[in-house]
């Protein structure tokens, strides 16, 4: 690092105006990242129902329906009245764009259509199954939507791809949005932190460029895998907060170095060599936290992870390039556009005052804060007990969107949704399964409780499709994961294979997947993290405390979340409906949470070793250390907070749901556990804090972080 910072120093122009090059002409290739966003990839594709998919696809084609739309009749007419209108509707329609298939309650086969029919007779459906060569984009949907409107009549539109545009669409915006409020606030905070304006400028100037970086990363993601639409809101807002926060230590670090008297040569490489090592090792951190991630069989929870990881890399790059080169061009106007020279000093010693204040007392009793601290989280930790998957459901769109209230129609006023197992029945050595034995399954299908009806969809090749239908009122509910368990548990005649899937079964496959592959995320983050932070601090004991204490805040995290998005308490403050936990989302807030608990560890305790290295003790250690970390640690939470704490805002309830577990967990991490549990921990094991074996002190002596 120390090279690193002299080259820097002494060539800081030409840093900064390759990074600024780099960057912003990667940023505009980057734009195009937003027509190769995908709404797919949350399923297993080595699971029994993407099989069962696949077969389906390769022999029949496509049968999940893109569009339905739903048409009810005006007052004093009745469907019959307006099917001329609406079947000419329909033919301009595929004239216009290629389709598949086009089934309306009129030519639809028994028993089909009378799931196209209301219940009480007054809407019509049209499902619509779209070709591969229709030609359509996220863009030009909305204009076959408008094909699809039937004048004088009542038009809503629903079906899979109607909702996974409207959900991008939804999170495009509310990354302009998020961006433009988090921002400006972000800038206010930094100037009322350092006291002037241009040292909180520095911060916010490379997270706006991480943002460049963060579209780059992401098209540049697409040309090898799909990458989730959600992956552009999360990347881009981790990439702005890291950078900021980096930003954040590396220029108070500075600034201190400043006000003891070191020229802008000196300071910068003192910074560098501490807070900038720091920075490196943290983000090392981060991304092992987030190659966890790469475990999981989903597409996209690994373009979520590939996406932080390069947005972590991004943010480090940015905060030991642009940073450094800034301060040494800056000098002493880091200092400027200030409205009291001494505003900053009189902070930081105030904050010091408080902090080392508040570690006295912590260390005075640090057996009764401890207890305190761990059991009161353990109580917010206990909802988790009742905590379960779920998946991402159309009540996540915003109240007023257009495809939740078509889907909700869809719902309550049609006999069912079409929704049920699907079941695909082959026979051995490529000969169609026995007629008999296709009846007999058929027969024992529909005696499964909750089962309607069973239809045969259709007969090719070695393969015949069984459709069992739901009755009304089981989508949706636990009792259809128990269908598909129960429909694979029947006994099948001898030389005929079933495979069993449908939605619920794609669902239940991937939460499936995500519970099998969750211990080897966990294990691959906190096995990489014990051993990164041995190399920091060189001790035994010290890593293991830090893997605990994230552990601690994660639990508590996850409670609130379950008491508040699955239990509904307080749902309706945030304008969510209750539901059980998306798996994506709880990956990545596992990630985060855990990859930062254990970043403000490494600033905290690197700045404790620098004081024991010095010869203080074990307390004297503690109050250096929080009392220099306090104020900076918790102005970082405070920044993520608002980064992160706007996807609030969000018009999707699962991007809430997000925000509010950020906002949580910075809380609880940053301040309860980071300044009042660490340091009564820290007291508490004494000398033990800072024990190794002697092979292992000889490890750290030659690859260790070095403070």
């Amino acid at each position: 690092m120390s090279r690193w910072a002299e080259i820097v120093v002494t060539r800081s122009r030409w840093v900064l105006a390759i990074v600024l090059l780099v960057v912003l002409f990667a940023g505009a290739w980057g734009v195009g990242i937003f027509g190769k966003l995908t709404g797919t990839g949350y399923y297993d594709p080595n699971s029994e129902a993407v099989e069962v998919e696949q077969i389906i696809y390769e022999n029949f084609g496509s049968q999940a329906a893109d569009i339905i739309a739903l048409y009810t009749a005006p007052e004093g007419r009745t469907v019959d009245d307006i099917r001329p209108d609406i079947e000419r509707t329909l033919a301009e329609f595929q004239d216009a764009v290629p389709a598949e298939s086009i089934q309306t309650y009129w030519t639809a086969p028994p028993p089909m259509n009378q799931l196209l029919l209301s219940t009480d007779q007054r809407s019509v459906a049209a499902s619509i199954t779209l070709g591969a060569n229709s030609g359509l984009t996220a863009a030009s949907f909305p204009e076959a939507l408008d094909l699809l409107e039937v004048p004088g009549v009542e038009s809503q539109f629903a079906g899979n791809t109607v909702v996974a545009i409207e959900f991008t669409d939804t999170l495009e915006s509310d990354l302009v949005r998020s961006e433009l409020i988090a921002v400006p606030i972000t800038l206010v905070l930094l100037v009322f932190i350092f006291g002037g304006v241009i040292a909180a400028a520095v911060p916010v100037f490379v997270g706006v460029l991480a943002i460049f970086s963060s579209l780059a990363t992401l098209r540049l993601l697409s040309n090898f895998t799909e990458v989730s639409s959600y992956a552009l809101n999360i990347t881009s807002l981790i990439g702005l907060g890291l950078a900021i926060d980096y930003g954040l230590f590396i220029v108070s670090r500075y600034r201190e170095e400043l006000a003891a008297g070191s020229d802008v040569t000196s300071a910068v490489k003192r910074t560098m060599s501490t807070a900038g090592h720091t920075v490196m090792f943290s983000a090392a951190l981060l991304i092992c936290a987030f190659a966890g991630m790469l475990v999981f069989p989903q597409t996209v929870l690994r373009s979520l992870g590939l996406g932080a990881m390069a947005a972590v890399l991004g943010a480090a790059v940015l905060s030991l390039t642009a940073v450094p080169a800034l301060l040494t061009m800056l000098g002493h106007r880091i200092n400027a556009w200030t409205w009291d020279r001494e505003t900053s000093t009189r902070a930081e010693a105030r904050a010091r005052r408080f902090w080392g204040g508040v570690v006295r007392k912590v260390v005075r009793r640090p057996a009764l804060i401890a207890v305190v601290i761990t059991g009161g989280l353990l109580v917010l930790a206990s909802p988790l007990f009742e905590a379960r998957f779920g998946e991402i459901e159309y009540t996540a769109l915003p109240e007023d969107s257009q495809a939740r209230a078509a889907t909700q129609t869809l719902l309550d006023e049609f006999p069912s949704t079409g929704n049920g197992a699907t079941l695909v029945l082959r026979g051995e050595n490529g000969q169609a399964p026995d007629s008999t034995a296709v009846r007999t399954v058929s027969t024992e299908v529909a005696k499964v409780d909750g089962i309607s009806q069973t239809v045969i969809v259709g007969q090719e090749s070695d393969v015949v499709v069984l459709q069992g239908l739901y009755a009304q009122g089981v989508d949706g509910t636990a009792r259809a994961s128990e269908i598909t368990g129960e429909l694979r548990a029947l006994d099948v005649p001898d030389g005929t294979d079933l495979l069993v899937g449908g939605g619920r079964a794609l669902v239940d496959d991937a939460n499936q997947a995500v519970s099998d592959s969750l211990p080897w995320m966990i294990t691959i983050m906190v096995l990489s993290t014990l051993v990164l932070l041995f190399l920091a601090f060189g001790s035994v004991a010290l890593p293991i405390k830090a893997v605990l204490m994230a552990a601690l805040s994660l639990a508590a995290t996850f409670g609130v979340l379950t008491w508040v998005f699955q239990l509904g308490h307080g749902a309706s403050w945030l304008h969510v409906v209750p539901a059980a936990m998306e798996p994506t989302f709880v990956v990545l807030i596992l990630a985060v949470v855990f990859g930062l608990s254990t970043d403000y560890e490494v600033f905290l305790m690197s700045r404790m070793m620098e004081a024991r290295a010095a010869g203080a003790t074990t307390v004297e250690a503690v109050e250096y250390g929080i009392a220099r970390t306090g104020r900076v640690v918790t102005a970082a939470a405070l920044l993520l907070i608002v980064v992160t704490g706007a996807f609030t805002i969000s018009g999707l309830s699962i991007m809430r749901f997000l925000g509010v577990g950020m906002i949580v967990a910075l809380i609880i991490d940053a301040t309860i556990v980071r300044m009042l549990l660490v340091p009564s921990l820290v007291k508490l094991m004494g000398e033990a804090n800072w024990w190794a074996p002697a092979w292992m002190k000889r490890v750290h002596a030659k690859v260790g972080l070095g403070h």
